[in-house]
């Protein structure tokens, strides 16, 4: 697989481009945030302890990088004189980072692994569990560039079979049978996959919702790394969506706001008929979510049950993305300024996010965050 060389982060200038986003809603502005999500938005403020080290260092999910800046503004605002440092270098290099304890909190699109990566967290946090706090919710698209198609389904079993290689062709039998693609004058043009080179939350989800979705289509596995051995890769969100904008026929993966100027989402059809990536049906998807560890205050999603289901109107390929953070510290200034930051990320920060027209984090789901960041040591 050929390496693009790496694109430059979308700076807080570019918060509008945040892939994804979580809303609220302050009961003052009488605003229910995007009022067609299907779920209550959450609450917009909360009592919040500032204090203890600043600045914060955190690295991760590249994905993340313009919510982090607008809570990171939050933050500021509520705790005068309080900052947090964020390196957008990916997930897998802010969990490694975590893990080494270079960093007080990492940012990851997919939960810590149980095995090694848990075992190396419980011992970074000194014997205490590492936790994985959801803050925001969003969804993937499949974003491809093919002059003179705007509008194309895939069902999960064409996605896998593009994404490693079993459908080379724009035209392939395949593609065209897929309903809804009925009459697409579509190219007898190569199909040029377009990977992240970097470990990357996002291709791990990607490659979860294939394996979970595709019947069989997608026996590569999982994991940061991508395993479907086509194509070229390139680094970060950013790079992807850049790689596939330049090249007539290039299709990728990559969080939803990254899907546009030049390049357009693909419907997934499920069984159910083709659907559209919206904030209506992602949110349909969230009535499926559970728990990997009910009771526990590790908040990490079970999406398995999302992405092999087959929901009228629902859009099953979403992600998660959490905050890395030790049930207890050994250093009581990190414990505290950590608390105070994700208590204003779940609560302040999320009514700019909602602004952007992004998926909403539940009511419910923003009290077991905020529960669990007062369990926070």
């Amino acid at each position: 697989m050929k390496i693009m060389r790496p694109m430059g982060v979308v700076g807080i200038a570019a918060c509008a481009a945040l892939v994804l986003a979580a809303c609220g809603s302050d009961p003052a502005s009488n605003n229910s945030g995007n009022q067609n999500s299907g779920a209550p938005a959450p609450s917009g403020t909360a009592n919040v302890e500032c204090g203890g080290k600043s600045p914060l260092s955190a690295e991760g999910s590249s994905a993340q990088k313009n919510a982090i800046d607008i809570f990171s503004l939050k933050y500021q605002a509520k705790c005068s004189g309080q900052q947090v440092n964020y390196n957008p270098s990916g997930s897998g290099a802010g969990v490694k980072q975590f893990n080494a304890k270079l960093v007080d909190f990492a940012g990851s699109d997919s939960p810590l692994k149980d095995g090694e990566e848990a075992t190396a967290a419980k011992t970074r946090c000194a014997g205490n569990d590492a936790w994985n706090l959801p803050l925001v919710v969003g969804p993937v698209a499949i974003a491809y560039k093919l002059q003179g198609v705007d509008k194309l389904t895939l069902t999960p079993e064409v996605a896998a079979k593009i994404f490693n290689g079993g459908i080379k062709k724009w035209n392939d039998p395949a593609i065209k049978a897929v309903k809804g693609n009925e009459g697409l004058n579509l190219p007898d043009k190569d199909i040029q996959v377009v990977s992240r080179s970097d470990e990357s939350g996002t291709t791990d989800n990607f490659q979860k919702y294939l394996k979970a979705a595709a019947k069989g289509a997608w026996t590569q596995g999982d994991g940061k790394q991508f395993k479907g051995g086509v194509g070229n890769g390139a680094a970060g969100s950013n790079g992807v969506a850049q790689a596939v904008k330049t090249a007539d026929g290039a299709i990728t993966y990559v969080e939803a706001s990254f899907a546009k100027d030049g390049l357009t989402a693909a419907q997934l059809d499920s069984g159910s008929g083709g659907v559209a990536l919206t904030s209506e049906t992602v949110a349909k998807s969230l009535d499926s979510a559970s728990f990997k560890k009910e009771g526990s205050k590790d908040l990490a999603l079970d999406l398995d049950k999302i992405y092999a289901s087959n929901t009228p109107g629902a859009y099953p390929l979403l992600l998660t993305t959490y905050e890395i953070v030790c049930s207890k510290y050994d250093n009581p200034d990190i414990a505290k300024a950590v608390k105070a930051f994700l208590t204003v990320a779940a609560t302040d920060g999320q009514q700019p996010l909602s602004e952007k027209g992004y998926v909403p984090i539940p009511q419910s789901l923003q009290t077991k965050v905020l529960d669990s960041i007062k369990a926070i040591a």
